[in-house]
């Protein structure tokens, strides 16, 4: 769909407002969908939600198309950011929004229209049964996973792998991009990852909070892909903040041990080193330089792991 009126030269990002009545209580829910250059999906994106009646708040987060001037004129509220600023601050910017409106809910939604609308009341009905915290839409339960190319399923799988194993959280989906919260979630989760590691983040201090987290199955529509996310950009992003948020949370571990290994090497060569000096009064220089090169790393992680874990010590007894 294009606007021929005018040229607005900034992407987007969506939320979407219901007040929904459960069986005992008014609630207020947000759906926020975040959209870069999505100008060939937003309009059916907003169009289908309609039916539900929902408020829509685009967070325009730089598109160079017409994406913002299509949501507004279909109704929405426009938030700007004035350059594009990533998946992850489009997402901390929904969730600032959700709050500041008083939403008990939020719904996130891709902008890239592989979701299927109708499965909203999936990711809901946990949330609002309060048998969740966190709702994500996984596309590895029930017949989701047939759906997903196979690069793209190797891709997913492995990078939840990492981040799975890095807090021993058994998702089976962690870069989902559909996903509930409730206020308790919106409250206690404080994000700061701009990148596509905020999927992680999320995740990673849910879990340190003690949130409950469920998935339901969703099946994606994989045709005509127009996804504008990296799938390379990706993986790295969530590797490095998975990294930096175990390195925070378990620093004797994440620094201590290879430090440890480094050390041990070290002394080796330092002993093989010497024991050769001693029998034929001759440095060999590679074993040297192992030597202390390995040492020096060693001691480096060792305190690195020493001191991150007092200043992250005393961080947590502040707070």
């Amino acid at each position: 769909m294009k606007i021929s009126d005018e040229n607005l030269t900034v992407p987007q990002l969506v939320i979407f407002i219901h007040p929904c009545v459960s069986t005992d209580m008014n609630l207020k829910i947000a759906i926020g969908i975040p959209a870069f250059n999505e100008e060939k999906n937003i309009g059916r994106i907003i169009s289908a939600l309609e039916e539900f009646d929902y408020e829509i708040i685009v967070c325009d987060d730089g598109s160079l198309d017409q994406t913002g001037n299509i949501a507004e004129k279909m109704g929405a509220i426009v938030v700007k950011h004035e350059k594009n600023k990533g998946y992850g601050a489009a997402i901390r910017s929904i969730f600032t929004k959700a709050k500041t409106i008083d939403s008990d809910i939020l719904i996130t939604f891709d902008g890239d229209g592989q979701h299927n609308v109708s499965e909203i009341k999936d990711v809901l009905e946990p949330l609002i049964s309060k048998k969740a915290d966190i709702v994500i839409g996984s596309r590895f339960l029930g017949e989701g996973e047939n759906k997903i190319p196979k690069y793209r399923k190797i891709g997913i799988k492995a990078i939840t792998k990492v981040s799975s194993l890095s807090q021993n959280l058994n998702i089976k989906d962690t870069q989902s991009g559909f996903r509930g919260y409730n206020r308790k979630a919106l409250d206690e989760i404080n994000v700061t990852e701009n990148g596509m590691g905020i999927s992680t983040e999320i995740l990673m201090k849910a879990s340190k909070k003690d949130l409950k987290i469920i998935e339901v199955p969703i099946i994606i529509n994989y045709e005509g892909e127009t996804s504008t996310h990296n799938p390379a950009s990706h993986g790295i992003s969530v590797i490095i903040s998975t990294m930096k948020f175990t390195a925070l949370d378990h620093p004797l571990k994440f620094y201590g041990i290879p430090g440890t290994i480094f050390l041990i090497i070290g002394l080796f060569f330092i002993v093989w080193t010497l024991h050769e000096f001693s029998l034929h009064r001759v440095i060999i220089t590679n074993i040297a330089l192992i030597a202390a090169g390995t040492t020096i790393i060693g001691i480096i992680f060792l305190l690195t792991s020493i001191i991150l874990y007092s200043m992250v010590s005393l961080i947590r007894e502040q707070k």
